[in-house]
């Protein structure tokens, strides 16, 4: 990748800030989106089809696609950032969830989740996503606020 610079091109690097969805197998669609929803209520989808649904989260979204081709593993997992932590944990416990630690559970499918509390985390919302999503309001914690302020992302 390049750019003009008059008559001298500049290579330039590109670099990565952010991501637009994660994609995740599962054996079934429906199920996914019903344990999905035992979690946290009804969900606002994007789009669906028979074998793809695109579970909507503001300005993200996390694709959901049937026919689960890879085995579960023990390292490779989805962090989701939550508004509560302790809740969605004890939802996903209740929806039949297999947990595997303090912050980490196990779908019917065998994709791992780990629950981080948006307060805790650097990841942020800008304020009209969060307003815009019904979370107005939400607060980090001086913790990560010391971690943004370090990398100067916030006052």
């Amino acid at each position: 990748m390049s750019r003009e610079r008059g008559n001298v091109y500049a290579a330039v690097v590109p670099r990565m800030i952010g991501i637009n969805h994660v994609a995740v197998e599962v054996h079934d669609i429906d199920s996914a989106l019903a344990f999905f929803e035992r979690i946290f209520g009804q969900l606002t989808l994007r789009g669906r089809s028979r074998h793809m649904a695109f579970i909507d989260m503001g300005d993200q979204f996390i694709a959901l696609e049937a026919h689960r081709t890879q085995a579960a593993d023990a390292g490779r997992h989805i962090g989701l950032v939550v508004d509560d932590a302790a809740a969605t944990l004890e939802r996903a416990r209740d929806a039949g969830a297999r947990m595997i630690g303090p912050n980490d559970f196990v779908d019917a499918s065998g994709n791992r989740w780990q629950v981080v509390e948006y307060a805790d985390v650097q990841f942020s919302k800008a304020p009209r996503i969060l307003q815009g999503m019904g979370l107005e309001g939400l607060e980090k914690s001086e913790r990560a606020l010391a971690e943004l302020r370090a990398k100067g992302l916030a006052e």
